[in-house]
This record gives structure tokens, C-alpha cells and sequence, in this order.
């Protein structure tokens, strides 16, 4: 299952246009005022929420979301990873990173234990059972100390009302939750200008519908 090639999607919002798979406009790094200072572990938890403090970086191509997502998601614990070093591992090509189960043990190396597991959602909708197992997994891995990686496809709104489309596929980090897990926080390596949002957890699920996150 091809995951991460992107093609011909817009990004409205951001005004950025994918032609043949090539995302035209500026990839930066950025840091993210609200995730400046890198952490080891999570802020306290206070009313159900929490988030954890993420160095950006966007993706230098097209076509390596999978690893600088594991990229955002490893800074948290302030780790400084080569990302050319890290889609090799993975396998990446220019028709992106295979699966999910191609970053699980990058990111278990990384962190030098096995923190994470890949968990797959296959039908074409999440049902209540998977999205509430979602919900408890970042949840449990926010807590921990670690973000989790999601691999999309499809169009979703954000609670700001902005859709992002990525038909062809693409991954993102899970940065941190609010409500007790039912809205989170998105690192998404794909736009600088739209560095971090938030989406309902029931768009989350079905974003990952088909694909899987590890967490």
C-alpha cells in the first residue's frame, strides 16, 4: 500500500498547489511559537488537555512527510534526527513511505525502546470501537511523554474550519489533546503556515480510515 506520494491535491489554505506529486512554494523550517521549547515529558495535565513542546522542521520534498513526521514526533523528546538517514531506514522513494509499519521501528529505535505499536484502521469509515481506541492511545502516549504518527488519506476539516486534502496519502504528528482526548493537536510537516492545528478526534479516525497510526 502506497502511503505518502501526494497527488495533484490542494491545500487551500495555505495556497500551496501539488503538481505531479511535487509541492510547489516554500518549505521552511518553522518553529511553532506555541511548541518552541523541545520536551522530555508532558506539561501537567490540567482540564483533560495536554501537549508537548515540538521543534518543527517542514519536509524538504514532496514526498518525505513519513519521516519528518517521525522527525516532529522524536523532537519532543529532544532528540536531533537525521532525516535523510531516517527515510533510508524506512525505505523511502518518491512514491513516499510505504506503511505505517515502516516508521513503528525507526521510531522504536530512536527512542530506544519499544514505546510504539502500529495499530491499522482498514475499513474506508472508523467505527466507535476504533475511535475510541485512538482517543486512548494518544491520550496514554501524550501522557507518556511521546507523540504519535498518523498516516492519512483523504480530505478533513480542522476545528477552525480549514480543510486539508491529501488524496494520495501523507503523514502527520499528534502533538497533543484537549477535552480528555476528544480534540487534538496536529504537527504537519506539509506547510509551514498551517505548522499546527487542531481536528475532533472522530475526523482524526477517518482521516486514518484505510491507513494506520503508531503510537
Amino acid at each position: 500500500m502506497r502511503t505518502d506520494i501526494l497527488r495533484k491535491t490542494a491545500l487551500t489554505a495555505a495556497g500551496l498547489a501539488l503538481t505531479g506529486g511535487a509541492i510547489t512554494g516554500p518549505l521552511t523550517t518553522f518553529a511553532s511559537p506555541a511548541h518552541a521549547n523541545p520536551a522530555s515529558v508532558a506539561q501537567d495535565r490540567k482540564n483533560g488537555e495536554r501537549e508537548l513542546g515540538v521543534r518543527y522542521e517542514a519536509q524538504p520534498n514532496f514526498y518525505y512527510c513519513g519521516p519528518a513526521a517521525a522527525r516532529n514526533a522524536l523532537s519532543v523528546q529532544g532528540k536531533n534526527i537525521d532525516v535523510d538517514g531516517m527515510a533510508q531506514r524506512m525505505g523511502t522513494t518518491e512514491a513516499g513511505t510505504n506503511s505505517i509499519n515502516d516508521i513503528t521501528p525507526v521510531l522504536n529505535k530512536e527512542t530506544g525502546r519499544d514505546a510504539y505499536q502500529s495499530v491499522e484502521i482498514r475499513e474506508p469509515k472508523a467505527d466507535d470501537k476504533q475511535t475510541d481506541k485512538l482517543r486512548a492511545d494518544i491520550v496514554t502516549a501524550i501522557d507518556e511523554g511521546h507523540a504519535v504518527v498518523a498516516n492519512i488519506a483523504g480530505t478533513a476539516t480542522d476545528t477552525d474550519g480549514t480543510t486539508h486534502s491529501f488524496e494520495g496519502g501523507h503523514y502527520i504528528s499528534v502533538v497533543g489533546y484537549r477535552d480528555n482526548g476528544n480534540t487534538v493537536t496536529i504537527a504537519d510537516s506539509a506547510d509551514p503556515n498551517q505548522a499546527s492545528y487542531r481536528m475532533n478526534i472522530d475526523n482524526l479516525a477517518d482521516w486514518i480510515a484505510t491507513r494506520g497510526y503508531t503510537a
